[in-house]
């Protein structure tokens, strides 16, 4: 294991929009993309694109464009603006696929907040049915930029963005799950059900879970998505030799919950973190040739190793989301950041870190 050094920093700068839904202080996904960057916050449901000043080496990724996933998919919940919690972004192939949290959320005690009024606030719990999407969306060459579109036609076939259906909802999936269900009542910061990674491989999705972890273990899911002719606009779910839509894997993160996910060969790196709200430890791990698992696997010893310890702050600069940078390199975006992150300008300063041994 090393520990983190950063090789330089990339500067984000954001739109005004951004900037006032806070977008740029609740960094939650982040994945390059050629010249482009997608990145996604926690509290809206849009995905954003900047672009790179030198695709070779960037110093700064700026002229943002935002994308209403409502515009581009049926979202479920009646608002299509309210929060999707996008937690994970991943580039595969002709698609950009985007998920959501699929968490509870409990209400937290303010500053303002005092005796019998903050525990009733403690005691509620919500959701939101927009935090509940897997969605994939058809990336085109639009004056030179990718650009999500409604549908591509690819080699004759007609791509459309889709999205999980209801029948398919994870949560719904999860209702019988002898290690999961139980978790499906309590909110995310409980270390109840939380999708906070995605990775993509083939037809391969894996997402991360940053809760439950089970004594010290940690879940990653893996999906095989798909459409039909007849409903090109729906993803269904293949099912394992089990049955299944789902297959569990288990990952030996020392007590972390997964942040992240992002595939580099046949290999996954993790970004894992604290499930509660905790401030750290917050490590990248290596999970080797997970692409090439062909069932459930209890990933340990040799077939998971600490490739980062990265820093953390106290009460900011959360560790949450990570992207290949090259073959050598990883870039990695925070939740809350530190003041010295945000510039007079507008800017947010992520961070570029070399992997070891490259």
């Amino acid at each position: 294991m090393t520990t983190m050094t950063v090789d330089y920093t990339v500067r984000l700068r954001f739109s005004e929009d951004s900037r006032a839904a806070a977008t740029h202080t609740n960094l939650s996904a982040v994945r390059l993309d050629g010249p482009v960057l997608w990145i996604a916050g926690d509290e809206t449901a849009t995905v954003e694109r900047l672009t790179a000043d030198n695709p070779q080496r960037p110093a700064e990724f700026g002229d943002e464009a935002r994308f209403r996933l409502g515009d581009l998919v049926d979202l479920p919940g009646a608002d299509a603006d309210e929060e999707a919690d996008v937690e994970g972004l991943a580039r595969s192939g002709h698609f950009l696929w985007a998920v959501g949290s699929h968490s509870l959320r409990r209400k937290q005690i303010r500053s303002h907040h005092d005796g019998p009024k903050a525990l009733k606030r403690l005691a509620r719990t919500e959701g939101q049915d927009n935090r509940q999407i897997l969605v994939r969306l058809p990336i085109a060459d639009v004056d030179g930029v990718p650009t999500p579109v409604p549908e591509k036609v690819v080699d004759g076939v007609r791509h459309q963005a889709a999205a999980l259906s209801g029948k398919d909802d994870l949560r719904r999936l999860l209702r019988d799950d002898e290690h999961l269900a139980r978790f499906l009542p309590i909110p995310g910061k409980d270390n109840g059900l939380d999708i906070e990674g995605i990775a993509v491989r083939d037809d391969r999705v894996y997402l991360g879970l940053r809760g439950p972890v089970l004594r010290g273990w940690a879940f990653v899911l893996e999906v095989r998505p798909y459409v039909t002719e007849d409903d090109p606009a729906r993803l269904r779910l293949r099912p394992f030799e089990d049955g299944r839509p789902y297959r569990k894997h288990v990952l030996d993160l020392n007590g972390l919950g997964v942040r992240d996910l992002c595939p580099d060969g046949d290999d996954l790196l993790v970004l894992a973190g604290p499930t509660m709200a905790l401030d750290g430890p917050v490590r990248i791990y290596r999970w080797h040739g997970a692409a090439r698992t062909e069932m459930p696997s209890i990933v340990r010893d040799k077939l998971i190793s600490r490739e980062l310890e990265l820093t953390f702050g106290e009460g900011d600069d959360h560790a949450e989301g990570m992207s290949m940078l090259g073959d050598d390199r990883v870039l990695v975006v925070y939740d809350s950041p530190a003041a010295a992150r945000l510039t007079e300008d507008g800017t947010v300063i992520a961070d570029v870190l070399l992997l070891p041994g490259r």
